[in-house]
């Protein structure tokens, strides 16, 4: 009773324009003792706190939340996070530290962090640092002791908006000063941050699920098939999971032609095509849209496969329309219905845009998946095509593991249109 009491005095006073504490020139510095932090949204409400992380910054992004309870370190590194500032609903934040095998980038992807209470220490075995130093390592900035449950109640009622985070003094920027910031920043709708995360050229990826394979058992094929992924920003349990079932994955550019993608697969180099998860708005990513509109309309046999982003530009491929969610959906326990086997699926999520339900089934794609909480489009497929796409996270990370047999089924479809071609794969 006494740590509540000590933290809910310390937020309180916190919440007052009184405390000012002098800047540090070092922006790659994690300090131990508090510094004022504050949040600014543009609808003019302003948050008071502590800053932690990096020092000396000031960044504008739509200010978004998660309710996960869990794999904190899998959400700032998720690529789909990029131009966004993560609110976390969950309490405490930090406990387990950070290590390196949780990360599902290279590197700390959100432009800012903001939680109710930092842990003053961390404990894990492998763990290798605290969240405040693998911020400050990323020149990432966080905002601790403010009530995250006033920021998710007002995002929840008004939608998702754009705000400022700063450590910068009260001298420096007023709290007036900071909502014209936020007012003033661009709003996701119409971004395309895909070239941001995305890669430049072709690798391949070889690295499985390890030790967290959950006895995952699977027939290896002779001919290992070969999946091409359009890097959108693509997590890297993603990539693990289709490694695990023995695929060979080559990484290439999300803006790769049609016709090099579909010369790949009638000169047998490639069996499947998979689209990743990604950032911003999924209309405004016109060169992959153009890519698989052209793979759409060659009627190719081809198995593909999207998720999240992905999923998106298939659908807006083949001729349907998204449109902006109010708040999104971002946690570990989103409710799916899956419309063909009658079952429920319990889901992770992290996107802001949905798929447009009537002109979906006008363009020929036929809703497999329906989010519980709002009735929106989470699956679809192509009637005549071997298309076929997840608005969730079936690899998860973190998160519960029951849609893997996504991937199951979209390694089975390449097994089948390969025995139906009678040819296996050109090494």
């Amino acid at each position: 009773m006494s740590r509540l009491r000590s933290s809910l005095e310390m937020n309180k006073n916190l919440n007052t324009n009184s405390i000012d504490q002098p800047r540090q020139s070092n922006a790659t510095q994690s300090q131990a003792s508090s510094r004022l932090g504050r949040l600014a949204l543009a609808d003019g409400t302003v948050f008071h706190g502590e800053a932690f992380g990096a020092i000396g910054v000031t960044i504008a992004a739509e200010i978004v939340f998660n309710t996960a309870i869990s794999g904190y370190q899998e959400s700032l590194t998720d690529p789909s996070y990029t131009g966004q500032v993560l609110v976390q609903a969950f309490t405490m934040i930090g406990n387990t530290g950070v290590n390196e095998e949780d990360q599902e980038s290279r590197k700390v992807q959100v432009s800012g962090l903001i939680i109710r209470e930092l842990a003053e220490r961390y404990s894990n075995f492998r763990a290798s640092m605290s969240l405040s130093d693998y911020l400050a390592k990323h020149r990432v900035m966080g905002l601790a002791s403010v009530d995250t449950r006033a920021i998710v109640k007002r995002l929840r009622t008004t939608g998702s908006v754009q705000g400022v985070l700063t450590d910068a003094t009260i001298q420096e920027h007023s709290d007036e000063q900071l909502v014209e910031m936020a007012r003033s920043a661009p709003t996701m709708a119409g971004q395309n941050l895909v070239p941001r995360v995305g890669c430049a050229s072709g690798s391949t990826w070889s690295e499985t699920l390890g030790e967290w394979d959950a006895h995952i058992q699977h027939v290896a094929d002779q001919v290992p098939l070969r999946v091409l992924t359009l890097d959108c920003g693509a997590k890297a349990n993603i990539l693990r999971n289709l490694a695990e079932r023995g695929c060979e994955v080559l990484v290439v550019p999300h803006d790769c032609p049609a016709a090099e993608i579909l010369q790949k697969f009638e000169s047998n180099q490639i069996d499947g095509l998979f689209i990743s998860n990604g950032p911003g708005d999924p209309a405004a990513v016109e060169r992959t849209i153009t890519s698989l509109r052209g793979i759409l309309a060659a009627k190719s046999t081809m198995p593909t496969f999207g998720i999240c982003l992905g999923h998106q530009l298939l659908a807006l491929a083949a001729g349907a329309t998204t449109y902006k969610l109010k708040f999104g959906h971002r946690g570990i326990n989103q409710p799916i219905l899956n419309t063909e086997t009658g079952k429920v699926e319990i889901t992770s999520q992290n996107h802001g845009f949905a798929v447009d339900a009537d002109s979906l089934a006008q363009a020929g794609g036929v809703a497999t998946h329906i989010h519980l909480n709002d009735g929106t489009v989470a699956g679809f497929r192509m009637r005549e095509l071997p298309v076929f796409s997840v608005q969730y996270h079936p690899e998860a990370s973190p998160g519960p593991h029951e849609s893997t047999y996504l991937f199951d089924r979209f390694v089975e479809m390449m097994r089948a249109v390969r025995k139906a071609r009678g040819a296996s794969t050109v090494l």
